[in-house]
């Protein structure tokens, strides 16, 4: 009896350990709305499941494609409720604890901990601009309170606060934090942390730069992208990551591109996400204010990208 208690602890430490490491495709996954703007329970339950069918490795619950910032408390938590009863141990599970005040982080980290979360996504206070000493301590808080292994989230363009040097070195001493989405879109900062900080694991989290990040290392990639295209993102994963064939990574990278550009340089990422599911046959729903809706030109024009790169797609799989 004690030995199978030994083993069952070995196994899940082991899992655990596996799972620390956040390598893979991780969707930051939508939140699907009904009309009157309430959340679809049901259709994100099926989101999951659409995924899950795919292999992902992983799931963002609470990213910023999932529009944390335009929910409540309690829907954020119903969220990561429902998420976990959906996934249980089929696939990593990071939760967005992103907040203005460390108190409130705290708490949203500490019921991701109860619904037995894998791991935290941790971005600096949006609008509170705090300094790189300030930022360290608001994560190093949140560290020390939930004891869980943290994915540090370094989005300057939303939260008005980039990491630098000053704050990994202040909180590298910590094993939580071992893995960072980095989302500057600065090159040089990818060479910094590639080279100057390897405790933590290098994610994308730039969608037209993937090919950098995995020519630099990076061991997964948060993809808004993969809540439509998850198998055209696992093969560009598989690609770079698990083959090293940079000829076939530029191939399929160079296919996806157009598509990625309109994530990052549209100013509407989540729109755009959410309308390329609905062509997927996927329920997303519209977004809630104060984001408004793509116009038709812009739908018109993710249309035609989507129609050239599923073609191209399948030309690459058809010459492998």
């Amino acid at each position: 009896m004690l030995g199978s208690s030994l083993t069952l602890r070995h196994s899940n430490n082991l899992r655990r350990q596996i799972k620390m490491k956040f390598e893979g495709i991780y969707p930051p996954i939508i939140t699907p709305y009904n009309e009157d703007y309430s959340i679809n329970f049901t259709e994100f339950e099926s989101l999951i499941e659409s995924l899950l069918n795919y292999k992902i490795h992983g799931l963002v619950i609470g990213g910023t494609t999932g529009e944390y910032h335009l929910q409540t408390f309690e829907e954020r938590i119903k969220l990561m409720e429902v998420a976990k009863s959906v996934i249980a141990d089929r696939a990593a599970i990071i939760v967005g604890i992103g907040a203005i005040r460390t108190e409130d982080c705290i708490e949203l980290g500490q019921f991701a901990k109860d619904f037995g979360a894998d791991g935290v996504l941790v971005n600096a206070p949006y609008y509170a601009v705090p300094t790189q000493s300030e930022l360290a301590e608001h994560a190093l808080a949140i560290d020390r309170a939930i004891n869980l292994p943290i994915m540090l989230y370094n989005y300057p363009g939303r939260t008005g606060t980039i990491m630098e040097r000053e704050f990994f070195d202040r909180i590298k001493d910590s094993p939580n934090f071992v893995a960072i989405k980095e989302s500057t879109g600065s090159i040089d900062q990818l060479h910094m942390l590639a080279l100057d900080y390897p405790n933590l694991s290098l994610i994308c989290g730039m969608d037209d730069q993937a090919l950098e990040f995995f020519a630099w290392g990076a061991r997964g990639w948060v993809c808004p992208g993969a809540n439509c295209l998850p198998k055209e993102h696992i093969a560009l994963y598989e690609a770079l990551f698990i083959k090293n064939d940079l000829a076939q990574g530029r191939k399929i990278m160079s296919v996806m591109m157009p598509f990625l550009n309109i994530l990052e340089q549209s100013g509407k990422l989540i729109q755009a996400v959410k309308y390329a599911c609905e062509l997927k046959g996927l329920r997303a729903g519209k977004v809630r204010l104060p984001l408004q809706p793509l116009s038709k030109n812009e739908q018109a024009k993710i249309d035609s990208v989507l129609e050239t790169l599923e073609s191209e797609m399948l030309d690459i799989t058809n010459s492998i």
